[in-house]
Parts: structure tokens; C-alpha cells; sequence
């Protein structure tokens, strides 16, 4: 086959991998999903659980709407909130159906190069197509050619670690046991038992932090759950904008999540620890779990650890590419300075696409949460507007792909110094001021959170 008559493999069917198989067909390309998990959109039904903040009207790809539609597909009230399972069950899945033999399911690459050329070999490199090598369910190994590659395989399967130095915390691994990285489905019976009547540290400050701490509060107002407690882990201080936008963000049910953080520790079903980086986790007599913290500080047992710390992006399989890639968030680097969370700390990101995600190696283009590397705050419509354009430079079709529209609600916590409390907030140590700060266990609610050092 000539290069043009390869097909354009996509790695990952997700939200943002369906929807870049669904542009590419609107630009005459044929797409090749391979999809690591059982189904489409494996990682979401992981945690189908969990509500979105954003509605069904902000999930859904028109382009994917327009394909759906003959099949007989009606959207979703546009205003309501789906679920991680009604997202699957009821879009992603449908999607992967209509696009058919297009997703291979049970494929994992585990490699991505040049036909004949390691990433060292100038010499037609750009000639060569693409060669992916995959393994499939049954453990075979396979090798597929492709003319261009989309990688939306984004980041669920790589958390972040509890400790601060972005490494493990010592003992971090043997706790495996009492540790978990994702948002506990309390309505399961058995993961509603492991948590009830137990003291659970929560380490995180984003909005997976803000669900399970609100989740383990709604386990503590029911007859089975109580004694249940939380400890809530901030590497930073609290401020103003710790809960995040509140009314004043313009994704109501994002802003809900952090008022609804900011009443579970309000009412004592949990207390918050601020400035604390854990360094080790060790275990009492009883196998408890006792978090230590980079200047030797030592938490009271927990029973339980949930680890909310952002995901990280795996860039082992594209190891023989040449990707341009910020060095601290791992991002395009043409797209780093616009998520930045060292600078931004509110969902408004400028608008970009193609040009944005491309890479020294022409061809390849990372997208969806992948793209954002370490950052967080992604949201669905970005990875849609991504791929529609990615698709239209990948069909030569600049003009479209230039064309790149995008305006996100902002969370209301604007004009903050984004990972770090301002140096100065540090002087408001006892009212749980600055990241640096001596670590302060604290209730929150007596009087208002301190405004200083926007984060």
C-alpha cells in the first residue's frame, strides 16, 4: 500500500480518540482505533461512578452527533448531568458501534516509529509511514502501518504518586493494600465496607479530591457509616480559591463540587493538613497507615489512603519519536505556556489546535488529556476542537485546520499563582496560609478562609 492509502491509527478509542475517527472520515481519511480495554472507552466506565460537572450538551461532538443520528441515536437533555456510565452507555459506546470494525478493542501498542528509522536516522525519515507495534488480548504481537497517528490514549492508567517529590513516597508501594488512586464507588457494597467507620486521608486539591471528600462525608450521614472521618492532604495552604470558583464558576456543578468539600470539613467530617508533602508512609502495630511528612512531621493513623494527585501522561511506546515536549509538563511545547498551572488557575485556555500539538516528527499528534500532560483542568470540548483540527491538517486542509474556535467557562479562580501559594501568603501560617508553611492540621469554617495567595 502507498503511504496515502494507509489508514490514520488512532491510539486510544476514548471521548477524544471516537471523535478524531469521526473527523478524520468527515475529511475522506480512514481511521484504525486501537483501544487498549474490553470496550470503548474502557477508562471512563472505570469510574462510572462519578458525576460529570460538565452537561450532556458539553460531552458530546457535533461531528459525532451528525454521525449517530441516522442510527436512530436521540442526545441526552442537553442541560442534565451524565454520569462517567451514562457517558459511556449512552455516547461512547453507540459511537464505537457505528464506527465498527474501525475500533479494535484488546490492542495495546506498545511501540511507535518510523518504517527502518529509530529516532537517531535523519535520512528520508519523513518518507517512511509509520509502524506500530501492538499486542493483542491473547498475548500475539501484531505490526500495523500507518500514515499519520493520534495518540488520545491519555493519562488514566498513569496516577500521580502520594509523594511530594513527584517520586513514591517511601512505603508507597508496600501500602498497596490501604491506598487507592481513583474516587471510591461507595455505593459498591465491598468498597463501601473498606471506608465505614474509618479515618481516610485524602491527598489531592483538585475536584477528584473535592468528590471523595464529599462522598465520604454523604458515608458518615448514613446509619452504616458512622465513625467514618476524613483527613484532607494539601501540599499548599488554604485561600480563597482552595474550594475553587463556587457560585462564581461558569460550570455550576464544578463550582458545587468544591462548596460541597468546603461543608463536609465545615460540619467535622473531615479535617484538612496543610502544607504537608508526604515523604513515607509508614504502619502502626495495628497495620495502620501513618503519613510522614517531609520535615519529619507524623499524622495520626488512617485506616485508608486516596491518592487524588493528577495523572502524568506514558510516553514510554513513543520512546523512538521526536516529540517536542515542555520539560516540566510534558505537554506540546508549543502548548505548555497556555495551561501552565504554575501561572493558570482557572479553566480558560486560548484557543489552539494543530499547530499547537505538533511535534518535530511530522505526523503525530498527541491530543485529549494526553496533550495536556501534567496539567489538569481539561475538559471535553477542548479534546473536540483538537482533533477537528488535527484531522483537517492530517487531510491538508490548513485553512480548516487553522480555523479553531474555543472559548471555556472559567472556574471563577482567576489571577492565582496556579501550584504555590504567593511567598507572602506564608505569613498567615496560622490560618493555613502558604504551601511552605509549617504544616497546620485545622477545621475549616471557623470564619472565612483567608484570601491571601490566590491558588
Amino acid at each position: 500500500m502507498t503511504e496515502q492509502q494507509l489508514p490514520v491509527v488512532v491510539i486510544g478509542a476514548g471521548p477524544a480518540g471516537l471523535a478524531a475517527a469521526v473527523h478524520l472520515l468527515e475529511q475522506g481519511l480512514e481511521p484504525l482505533l486501537l483501544e487498549a480495554g474490553e470496550t470503548a472507552g474502557s477508562a471512563v466506565r472505570e469510574w462510572s461512578h462519578v458525576r460529570l460537572f460538565s452537561t450532556w450538551g458539553e460531552v458530546t461532538d457535533p461531528a459525532a452527533e451528525k454521525l449517530l443520528a441516522p442510527t436512530g441515536w436521540v442526545k441526552p437533555d442537553a442541560a442534565t448531568y451524565p454520569t462517567g456510565g451514562d457517558w459511556h452507555e449512552r455516547y461512547l459506546q453507540p459511537l464505537a458501534d457505528v464506527l465498527g470494525e474501525r475500533v479494535r478493542v484488546g490492542a495495546t501498542v506498545t511501540g511507535v516509529s518510523r518504517v527502518g528509522r529509530d529516532r537517531i536516522v535523519d535520512a528520508d525519515r519523513e518518507k517512511q509511514p509509520f509502524v506500530l507495534h501492538i499486542t493483542t488480548a491473547d498475548g500475539s504481537e501484531e505490526r500495523i502501518f500507518a500514515r499519520a497517528v493520534i495518540d488520545a490514549s491519555g493519562t488514566w492508567t498513569t496516577p500521580s504518586p502520594a509523594g511530594g517529590s513527584g517520586l513514591a513516597a517511601l512505603g508507597e508501594k508496600a501500602a498497596a493494600d490501604r491506598i487507592t488512586y481513583r474516587v471510591p464507588d461507595l455505593k459498591d457494597p465491598a468498597v463501601r465496607a473498606r471506608y465505614a467507620g474509618k479515618r481516610t486521608a485524602v491527598i489531592g486539591s483538585g475536584a477528584s479530591a473535592f468528590t471523595a471528600l464529599a462522598y465520604l462525608a454523604d458515608l458518615a450521614r448514613a446509619d452504616d457509616g458512622t465513625g467514618t472521618h476524613g483527613v484532607w492532604i494539601l501540599r499548599r495552604g488554604i485561600s480563597g480559591s482552595t474550594f475553587g470558583g463556587g457560585e462564581a464558576d461558569q460550570l455550576p456543578a464544578r463550582g458545587a463540587l468544591g462548596l460541597a468539600a468546603k461543608a463536609a470539613v465545615d460540619n467535622g467530617y473531615a479535617d484538612a493538613v496543610t502544607g504537608f508533602r508526604t515523604d513515607t508512609i509508614d504502619r502502626d502495630g495495628d497495620g495502620r497507615l501513618i503519613l510522614v511528612g517531609e520535615d519529619g512531621q507524623r499524622l495520626d493513623p488512617v485506616d485508608e489512603v486516596i491518592v487524588l494527585t493528577g495523572f502524568r501522561p506514558d510516553l514510554t511506546f513513543l520512546d523512538e519519536l521526536r516529540l517536542g515536549l515542555d520539560e516540566r509538563l510534558q505537554a506540546p511545547v508549543e502548548l505548555a505556556p497556555l495551561i501552565d498551572p504554575n501561572q493558570h488557575s482557572c479553566g480558560t485556555v486560548y484557543p489552539h489546535g494543530h499547530r499547537e500539538l505538533s511535534h518535530p516528527e511530522q505526523g503525530i499528534y498527541l491530543v485529549g488529556m494526553k496533550s495536556y500532560g501534567r496539567a489538569p483542568t481539561f475538559l471535553a470540548t477542548t479534546g473536540y476542537e483538537q482533533v477537528r483540527s488535527v484531522a483537517a491538517a492530517i487531510a491538508g486542509d490548513i485553512e480548516a485546520a487553522d480555523r479553531v474556535e474555543l472559548t471555556l467557562p472559567e472556574t471563577g479562580v482567576c489571577g492565582g499563582a496556579g501550584l504555590f501559594d504567593e511567598p507572602d501568603a506564608t505569613k498567615n501560617d496560622s490560618e493555613g496560609g502558604g504551601c511552605c508553611a509549617t504544616p497546620t492540621t485545622l477545621q475549616i469554617g471557623i470564619g472565612a478562609p483567608p484570601a491571601s495567595g490566590g491558588c
